[in-house]
């Protein structure tokens, strides 16, 4: 009983954890217009020359000329009932805008999250277990080169070798049709996926080195049980944990990484809609995908908490010790 209030306290906090979160980011988020150099109402006249007039009829229909905080509520009712406002750019809903644009940067994090947890884990599992062979050798100096290459260094070699050189993949755009979007999406994944992959492989190797220098481990060796057992049983499983944790957490993180890679490939996803609607002062656009990529970013993590104590039981034994 009193494990289950515990547990439903837990809960609760982070629900208040994740609220106040979002709270915040959503008050820095619209505070962001008014950092901006210069008047709003300036920028949506896109450098025409307009009369004081036309200027606070702007202002007045935007709502530029209401106080601050009451602007914040409007905007923020807005967005809890889904409602991200209009783009100044597209006249369009910025939901709409946003969602025509989706599909490309998922399909691009999916391909990029399988990279990152197939490559990224098996890779740090060959350097654990081949500890101290040239192969570890190696795969330590690649894990250094990759976790220190920015993306877009990445991707401007990705395209150079094997996109004009050998002309194996294209260079621009999402393609059409299932396999072509695919074939399109392959450079630009690997080069999003790279650093990822490094740090990835740096945590698995750290966390199957702890695990086989356990004394249960030992144990079993000793005793004679095959080796891909204890490795499967008592080592991969135990270090699960820290393993998919920093996993999930850097794979919501590529969320930011896709305006880098979309651009340098031309790909029409959320992350080159990003950096257009700063280029163009879209303010209301700009908005949105912050706040939503910070959200996204929230979620990972309560459902990383949740998942901890599944993956590994020893998080469960120790909270219920508490």
């Amino acid at each position: 009983m009193k494990h289950t209030a515990t547990r439903a306290l837990d809960g609760l906090r982070r629900l208040a954890g994740m609220a106040t979160t979002l709270l915040v980011t959503s008050f820095l988020v619209f505070s962001s217009l008014y950092l901006a150099p210069g008047d709003p109402a300036s920028f949506l006249v896109r450098g025409r020359s307009a009369s004081p007039r036309e200027l606070a009829e702007i202002r007045h229909q935007y709502g530029f000329d209401q106080p601050f905080l009451v602007r914040y509520g409007h905007w923020l009712d807005q967005v809890l009932h889904g409602d991200f406002g209009r783009s100044y750019v597209f006249h369009q809903d910025v939901s709409s805008v946003i969602w025509s644009r989706l599909p490309a940067t998922l399909l691009l994090v999916g391909v990029s999250a399988l990279l990152i947890a197939v490559v990224g884990i098996a890779a740090g599992m060959v350097g654990a277990l081949r500890r101290g062979t040239r192969t570890d050798s190696a795969l330590v100096l690649l894990v250094t080169v990759g976790a220190a290459a920015p993306a877009f260094v990445v991707a401007v070699l990705l395209r150079s070798q094997f996109g004009v050189r050998l002309g194996w993949f294209p260079t621009i755009g999402n393609g059409t049709g299932v396999l072509d979007r695919l074939h399109h999406v392959v450079l630009p994944a690997v080069a999003l996926s790279v650093t990822f992959m490094a740090l990835v492989t740096r945590v698995t190797r750290s966390a199957m080195l702890e695990e086989l220098g356990r004394e249960h481990v030992e144990v079993s060796v000793s005793r004679g049980t095959p080796r891909w057992t204890v490795i499967r049983c008592h080592v991969l499983r135990n270090a699960l944990g820290p393993i998919v944790t920093v996993s999930a957490l850097l794979i919501s993180g590529m969320l930011v990484s896709t305006s880098i890679v979309e651009t340098a490939f031309g790909m029409s996803g959320v992350g080159s809609l990003l950096v257009q609607s700063v280029n163009q002062m879209d303010f209301q656009v700009v908005q949105a995908i912050v706040l939503l990529v910070v959200a996204a970013f929230v979620v990972v993590n309560a459902l990383v908490d949740v998942a901890h104590p599944l993956i590994d039981p020893r998080v469960a034994a120790a909270g219920s010790a508490r």
